[in-house]
């Protein structure tokens, strides 16, 4: 594509394995660690959008909590792993083939970002974790704008902080609400479908699917 200036990421579920917390524990959880990792996941989701809607804002961080909370309860998983479950969350596993990716991006000169709805710290303690604090330009947190994805104010953070157009950014998730939030705005959408999805029934389709990120550099 001509005239991208900026390649930014969602982080969870896009770079990062969000079921890789509870993967690691899975002799501890059992059999039901996938499902209950996947409750989890759309709990705390559920949770932001809900918040979003009441106006009764919470950090990423403390509704993480929460909704594993309620996960615990409802897959009986032993209370005394929620410490365990919550540090592993922090060092959350890249998908494999995210390092080598980035760094062709980044020799290629493009500006990297990613947009999350993790708090700040969360997100700088995820990225040094895995070595990828020199990948990226920036780290934009929804906090910045105290609202959750798919906020029209939270995609406009880092066009106001590159003073580019939105049609320069292309923006990456595995999340359909999160591509169609990002196309809606005015950003060149793409959905990483890592598990064959269906696409929701949206008003905003992506621009291009792909399985995972080794696709992009073909796309570029």
């Amino acid at each position: 594509m001509k005239n991208i200036k900026a390649i930014i990421f969602d982080a969870y579920g896009t770079l990062f394995d969000v079921n890789s917390a509870a993967e690691k524990c899975k002799e501890k959880i059992g059999d039901k660690w996938e499902a209950f990792s996947n409750y989890w996941r759309t709990t705390q989701l559920e949770y932001t959008w809900l918040r979003s809607l009441m106006k009764r804002h919470k950090d990423f961080w403390k509704i993480t909590e929460d909704s594993l909370n309620k996960s615990m309860k409802v897959f009986n998983v032993d209370p005394n792993m929620k410490g365990e479950l919550l540090d592993l969350y922090k060092i959350l596993s890249p998908y494999p083939e995210v390092k080598e990716t980035l760094y062709k991006l980044k020799e290629n000169n493009y500006k990297l970002a990613i947009l999350s709805n993790g708090t700040l710290s969360l997100l700088d303690h995820l990225v040094s974790n895995n070595n990828l604090e020199n990948i990226f330009d920036d780290i934009f947190s929804i906090e910045e704008v105290g609202v959750f994805k798919p906020d029209s104010k939270v995609y406009d953070i880092p066009v106001k902080k590159y003073k580019i157009q939105k049609n320069e950014i292309i923006f990456l998730s595995s999340n359909t609400w999160d591509v169609s939030g990002g196309g809606n705005y005015g950003f060149n959408s793409i959905w990483v479908n890592r598990n064959n999805n269906i696409f929701d029934e949206l008003d905003c389709k992506p621009i291009k699917e792909i399985k995972n990120l080794n696709f992009l550099n073909d796309f570029l």
